[in-house]
């Protein structure tokens, strides 16, 4: 349809989106930086969206039985900030709209959710809010299969773009919400043929139709600018089985003269003269930033449009008893179970006194277990390495869509896609997610683990196979430089533990974290338990800890984590033969060290002794704990990898890269 015939055809329509493109258009060209194209694009599917379909209430953003919106386009950030003013919202004021993309502002360029709470998650790089909106659904299923569809009954609708749809991520999560059967899940596709380097087909020839049918989907199609043809495909996606994309086809930039249906409306300022010529042909006869106030009422009407239905559910939560009301408000929140504590510190008495030698990966298959008998909120699962990572518990059923209480997800192999489903389960509320695959594959789960930390979401990242220890599967699978990498992501925790006491204090402080992710590093080959004294204290949590002090004078103090504190340990042994007195400390997160007092650091790395480091990994994150801190270049040394591993037996392997008990003596020793 012609503008002028939408105009005639639906006026007060064209009013309510005409107020989102013309505040786009002024945000952008007021900063000059941002993407006024696609929110001009689509203004009419938002509206429509908003007012009849979208389950919220204004006032309150994190109403748990709310619909989730997702912008996966996040470059047109202005949609949803111009839908947020429009409708009431109070942290995004009309001068927020004036400082788009400005210092401090909570208006930044791509949506972040821990900027407006109103904001689900944070989006920006393509594919990722698409990802992560199938975790949301998820969690929907999982939550209304135990508490019903009185307290739990939305939807997760998302806004993807072409670019979210080429992104390799995008068929990760399709493919599992498809399997999944997710029936609550709808993604509306702007479908404007256009990138930023000109039109779609420039880059790619595929059917995206086809490919949602193909992985399990339910199909329509609308005129993206006819509110009409909008409504009667989100009515029948509602009612569809099954999760559901909506072709919205859509031209960007909609309206401008000279810059719609081409790549200049996408990510850049339309101009002055181009935005006057624009508001003429919409009829809006308004100046900057202007919203007449007949239509910014009709907005806040449709913002709290939900109120009457949240006072419902209020009232059908308040029936329930004090217990169950408290434990789903302590779910949705986030908070740990009590009972928490006392079965880790269980757990650690029973291993200290068994003292067993098994691999990190199988200590932390056994502390799931206890982990996951005293937290029902816990969702785990695995990239298709279920059998390798172990991490489904003996109790845990799979959740499928024969089985929405089961709480273990085969996740396939998908590790971009789990990950980025984990973030969503958390940001939904109301489940605690667990993940594994190997850890050479976390470069797989890079971008959605890089957003954990950016978001502030507490996923738990179970990466096995953490080393040239895992074997014959060669330098391909072997991580030598992942330590690093995670090491080097700010507000992330990596944990590399040394037997099975210190994989459960690793997993006690990754369960209580509030917005910090964790690794853990876990090894495939068997470890000796090394602490067979029980403290009920977590000594993991001070990120490093002297395991074995130096008989006699200190002269060496020997860093190490995971399975090379074993190494250091029989390395303190011949030091020892020697006189040569040596203290180990075994660091099982730098992270949390650095965050200790001076006093504590000082206490176990004093100055003047030999420090050497042993990781079977790269040196890089070493240098802080052996020159810095006290320590000295002519008295520092490193015993790991300088390259990549090799196919061969582990043990052959330590061997042949010299991480050894006796490279690591004479280390020390060319060093005193």
């Amino acid at each position: 349809m012609e503008i002028e015939e939408l105009r005639a055809a639906h006026p007060e329509h064209w009013k309510l989106a005409s107020a989102i493109r013309a505040l786009a258009m002024d945000a952008v060209q007021a900063a000059n930086s941002g993407h006024p194209g696609m929110p001009m694009g689509m203004a009419d599917v938002a509206t429509v969206l908003f007012q009849n379909h979208l389950k919220f209430d204004v006032k309150n953003p994190k109403w748990a039985d709310r619909d989730r919106f997702i912008l996966s386009a996040g470059h047109g950030s202005m949609l949803i900030y111009s839908l947020l003013y429009l409708c009431g919202d109070e942290q995004v004021t009309l001068d927020q709209i004036k400082n788009f993309r400005q210092s401090g502002a909570l208006t930044a360029g791509h949506p972040e959710n821990f900027l407006l709470d109103a904001v689900e998650t944070t989006t920006g790089p393509l594919g990722q809010g698409l990802a992560t909106s199938v975790g949301m659904a998820i969690a929907e299923e999982a939550l209304r299969a135990q508490w019903g569809k009185k307290l739990v009954d939305h939807r997760t609708w998302v806004i993807a773009g072409d670019g979210c749809l080429m992104e390799g991520i995008s068929q990760e999560a399709i493919g599992l919400a498809g399997m999944q059967e997710l029936s609550n899940l709808i993604v509306l596709w702007d479908n404007n043929d256009i990138t930023i380097d000109g039109r779609v087909s420039m880059s790619d020839k595929t059917d995206q139709r086809k490919r949602f049918e193909a992985s399990g989907w339910t199909v329509f199609a609308c005129d993206g600018h006819d509110p009409a043809s909008i409504d009667e495909a989100l009515t029948k996606a509602k009612k569809a089985k099954g999760p559901v994309l909506v072709d919205c086809k859509t031209i960007i930039g909609f309206g401008a003269p000279t810059k719609a249906d081409s790549y200049s409306a996408h990510g850049s300022p339309l101009g002055d003269e181009e935005i006057a010529r624009t508001k003429a042909i919409y009829g809006w006869d308004h100046g900057p930033f202007e919203i007449p106030a007949d239509v910014k009422s009709q907005w806040e009407a449709i913002g709290t449009r939900g109120a009457a239905e949240r006072g419902e559910w209020e009232e059908r939560f308040g029936k329930l008893s004090a217990a169950k009301q408290a434990e789903f408000t302590r779910i949705m929140e986030g908070g740990v179970s009590k009972k928490l504590t006392g079965a880790i510190r269980k757990f650690k008495k029973e291993q200290a006194e068994a003292a067993p030698k098994i691999a990190t990966r199988k200590a932390s298959e056994m502390v799931l277990g206890a982990i996951n008998a005293a937290c029902p909120e816990t969702i785990g699962g695995s990239a298709d390495l279920t059998g390798s990572n172990l991490t489904k518990s003996k109790d845990m059923t799979v959740f499928n869509p024969e089985n929405r209480k089961g709480r273990y997800i085969h996740y396939g192999i998908r590790e971009h896609g789990m990950a980025a489903a984990m973030n969503g389960q958390w940001l939904h509320g109301g489940v605690r997610p667990y993940g594994g695959t190997f850890f050479c594959f976390t470069d797989y789960a890079r971008g959605a683990m890089r957003l954990s930390a950016l978001m502030k979401v507490p996923t738990v990242y179970v990466m096995t196979h953490d080393s040239i220890g895992l074997g014959e599967d060669g330098p391909t699978h072997q991580p030598v430089e992942h330590l690093a990498i995670c090491r080097a992501t700010p507000n992330t925790l990596t944990f590399r533990p040394a037997d099975v006491i210190e994989t459960a204090e690793a997993w006690e402080i990754a369960m209580n974290q509030e917005g910090t992710p964790s690794v853990l590093a876990l090894s495939r080959q068997g470890l000796p338990t090394l602490r067979t004294e029980y403290k009920p204290q977590n000594l993991t949590a001070r990120g490093a800890y002297v395991l074995a002090e130096a008989d006699g004078k200190r002269q060496v103090i020997l860093m190490a984590t995971g399975s090379e504190v074993e190494i250091a340990i029989k390395a303190r042994e011949l030091l020892q033969k020697e006189a040569i007195g040596t203290r180990v400390v075994s660091m099982p997160c730098m992270e949390l060290f650095a965050e200790q007092d001076e006093a504590y650091r000082k206490r176990v790395l004093p100055p003047n002794s030999v420090r050497v480091a042993v990781e079977a990994a790269v040196r890089q994150p070493w240098d802080r704990w052996l020159l810095g801190e006290r320590g000295r270049e002519a008295k520092a040394g490193f015993v790991g990898m300088e390259g990549f591993g090799a196919s061969a037996p582990a043990g052959e392997l330590y061997e042949k890269f010299g991480i050894t008990p006796e490279a690591v003596a004479e280390k020390v020793k060319s060093l005193l």
